[in-house]
Parts: C-alpha cells; structure tokens; sequence
C-alpha cells in the first residue's frame, strides 16, 4: 500500500517507516501535518498513520482535513495520551482505528494488514457494483418493437422518483430482470435491493419475513429478527408474485407503503424505512380484486406506475434481437447466428414461457449445435411442430385440407429421421408413434431409414 507517516519523534518515525518498508508498503515520511496536505494534493495514499500531538497542526485536525479532502484514505491515530474521549472523538471524524503508545511494531504491522484485506474489499465491492451497473443498463432489456421503446421510455423517466411500480406480464417476460433495471438506474442503486418471491413464503412466516419480530414473539423466536423492509432501509424491495400475499396481511403491507413504517410481530411500537416498491404479478389484480381476493386499496397504492410486458408472441420483432444477445452471451467466443429458416420457425412458435424460454433455447442450441450457423433441422422438434403448418402453406401457397395435411405429415417424418440419424426406431419414438405406423408412413412417401 501507499502510506503517510506523520510524527515528529525523528527516531520513532524513522523505525516506523522501516519496519513498513520492509513488509512491502511504500512510505512517506512526515514530520508535522502542514506537509501531509501539501502532499495530498500530489498524491493520494491508502493509509494515513499520524500522531495525535505534533507542533502545528495535530492529528485530530489533519484528521479532519485529510477525510474532507481523500474520503477514500483511511487514518490511523496514535497517541502516547490515549483516554476515551480522544478515542470517541476520533473515531467520530471519521478515524479507522486508534493506537496507543507505546505498541509493538507486530502491532502496526497486523493493523496495515487489516486495512490492505478491506482495500481489497472495497475494489471487488466496486468492481462487482460496475459489473452490476453494466449487466442491468437500459439496453439490458433488449428488444426494438413499439412496446419495448415504450417500457424504455417510461423506465428512464421513472427511474429516480421514488413511486411505487407495478409491473405485469407473463411468466418468463422478464418482470424481475426490469425490477432490477429501475433499482440500479435509480438514486438508490448503491444501497439494498432485497428481493422477495411472495410465492414461496410460508404463510405461518409471512408477517415475520417482511416485517420482522421481536425475541419472544412466537415459539422458537430466540432473538429479534429485522424483516425485508428493514433490510431494504434507503433502497428497494421487490416483491414478486404480489398476488400471492394473504389477505390478512395485505393491510399491514397498505400501511406500509402509506406510513412508510413497519411494525416487527410483537412489538409495541413501529419503525420508520425508508423503502421504494416495486412489485409484480402474472395475474390480473383488478380481476383479484371482484373475486375479493385482492385489497383494491393496496392495488392502487402499488399501482402509481404501471408497466405491463407483453408476451413474446406479440412483440415477434424482438426475436431476433434477443437471440442474437443470447448466442453472443452464451456462444463462448463463438459467433452463432440463426439462419433466416430458422428464425421464421422461432416466429411461428407461441412461446408459453416467453424469454427465458428464448434463452434456455438458445443455451441448448450453443451446445448441440456443431456450425456457427443454426439451421431449421438444428431446432427440437417441439419447435418445428408448431411452424411447420405455416411454412407448407407459405411454400406451396395451397388450402387443400388433405394436402396440407399429406405434406405436412411428409415433413415431421423427415424432420424426424434427420433428428434420429435415420434410425426408425428412435425417429418413431420422437414422434410418439409405434413402430409399425411408423414404417408404413414411410412407405408411404417413399422414405428411407436405418430401420
């Protein structure tokens, strides 16, 4: 590490500088404060070791100055007149850590290396919150119909204000993945984000895990717990599969997105938070609401922004954007690309799961497939089920019911022996047909297997 030494005793100065140099630091060494500042403006270290008594300005004052200058560089105090208050007041203006004289270099030593493991800390802390910033940026939601550029634009705007947000959609849409957007683009992106799956939670657990409990308020509550809210304090919560939360507790919830305060299962008073909401849902909630098992209050207090992501069936122009994203993350340094064949079958498809169905897919094909270019007979049969109607009517421009219907029975056949290797047996297997049926298909329209 970088260190400034500041303290007058020229011996003690001396020995401390060596005995740092000679566990790898590099030092600088100072005999009063005035050219610790003079330094500072060249140079910033990692640790400031100081004396608390030096002739001019003292280490309580350079202190201060240095942390109102170098908030980064941490400050060790040391004093031959140590008491509790000094130590209190230090610690106050910011001090990490406060030595008294005398001390055994063994100690300066193993407090160096403390503060070296919490550098080090501190840069993976920094390095993860950049990676985080970059994987959740506005284009992370990628796509370019009209109802993507529309949720662009809303999040963007919405982004820093502290309202709530409601976001619907489907399973697989990506709710969580545009929670997470809001949270890191937000005033409140380098504080908590707590997620919560609603769906998951146990009942008998559900008051206790949002809003905590307190020592003795329930059996087997041994010690008092802070719930998600608390644990949320100056970020945001994300409550996923809101729909889900009882009844019961749907009042406390109101209360606190109204008062902003939580009150911990067996405690006599409420805590203040400081929390922003953020929440989502596959169901309808206004639907919930008529059956009466949605609070229509706490609909409207969670519905100040609402963001609705339609399936991935009506927003066909994002396939190829997200495919490509995906066989970019997932490709392994290769450069996959879906043949135009390709892509119209994944068109035709209806995508029940929507994109993280995408992905999984994509994640298959990286994997099964051996050219960088992904072919029609590359693709499960599952998929090529569901477009293959569409592209024999496309292709022969015909609407005679028998000869669709030949054709397109031709066409799962062959699909089914290219997939097989022209073993009929297993091709008859992918198209749950017997055996016999099989063959006698193949006859048929003249189709060869490896039996």
């Amino acid at each position: 590490m970088k260190i400034f030494l500041a303290e007058d005793e020229r011996i003690l100065r001396v020995s401390l500088a060596d005995e740092l140099r000679d566990a790898g630091h590099q030092v600088a060494e100072f005999a009063e404060g005035g050219a610790v500042l003079q330094k500072l403006t060249e140079e910033t270290p990692d640790l400031l070791i100081t004396d608390i008594r030096m002739p001019g300005l003292d280490g309580l004052q350079l202190l201060e100055k240095v942390k109102q200058a170098s908030p980064e560089t941490l400050v060790v105090l040391m004093t031959a007149y140590a008491s509790v208050d000094t130590a209190i007041k230090a610690l106050k203006l910011g001090a990490y850590d406060y030595l008294s004289k005398p001390f055994r270099n063994e100690e300066i030593l193993h407090l160096t290396q403390r503060v070296a493991e919490l550098k080090d800390i501190k840069q993976d802390n920094k390095r993860l919150q950049s990676q985080v910033s970059e994987q959740f940026d506005f284009s992370s939601f990628a796509g370019k119909s009209d109802a993507v550029e529309k949720i662009f634009e809303m999040v963007k705007s919405v982004a820093h204000s502290n309202a709530s947000v409601l976001i619907t959609g489907e399973t697989g849409t990506g709710k969580e993945m545009l929670a997470n957007i809001i949270h890191y683009n937000s005033h409140r992106s380098n504080k908590p984000f707590v997620k919560v799956s609603c769906a998951i939670l146990a009942r008998e657990v559900f008051e206790s895990e949002l809003f905590g409990h307190e020592k003795g308020a329930f059996t087997g509550a041994e010690k008092s717990r802070k719930g998600r809210f608390e644990m949320a304090d100056k970020g945001t919560i994300y409550l996923d599969d809101i729909d889900d939360v009882p009844l019961e507790l749907q009042v406390k919830l109101l209360r606190v997105l109204q008062e902003q305060e939580v009150e911990p299962v067996g405690a006599s008073q409420a805590t203040k938070v400081d929390v922003r909401v953020i929440a989502s849902t596959k169901y309808d909630l206004k639907k919930l609401i008529g059956e009466g098992r949605f609070r229509d209050d706490l609909f409207y207090r969670l519905n100040v922004i609402p963001i609705h992501i339609p399936p991935l069936r009506q927003r066909l122009d994002d396939i190829k954007v997200l495919a490509s994203r995906f066989l970019m993350q997932l490709g392994q340094g290769k450069r996959f690309e879906l043949s135009n064949a390709a892509l119209k079958v994944l068109h035709d498809y209806p995508w029940p799961g929507n994109v993280r169905e995408l992905r999984n897919l994509m994640e298959r094909l990286v994997l099964t497939t051996p050219r960088e270019i992904i072919e029609i007979d590359d693709l499960p049969l599952e998929f090529l089920r569901e477009g293959i109607l569409t592209h024999e009517e496309d292709r022969n421009g015909e609407w005679d019911l028998e000869a669709i219907v030949a054709s397109t029975e031709k066409r799962l056949l062959q699909l089914a022996l290219q997939k097989s290797g022209g073993n009929k047996t297993r091709a008859a297997k992918l198209l749950n047909l017997p055996l016999s049926t099989f063959r006698t298909k193949c006859e048929k329209y003249g189709l060869e297997g490896a039996g």
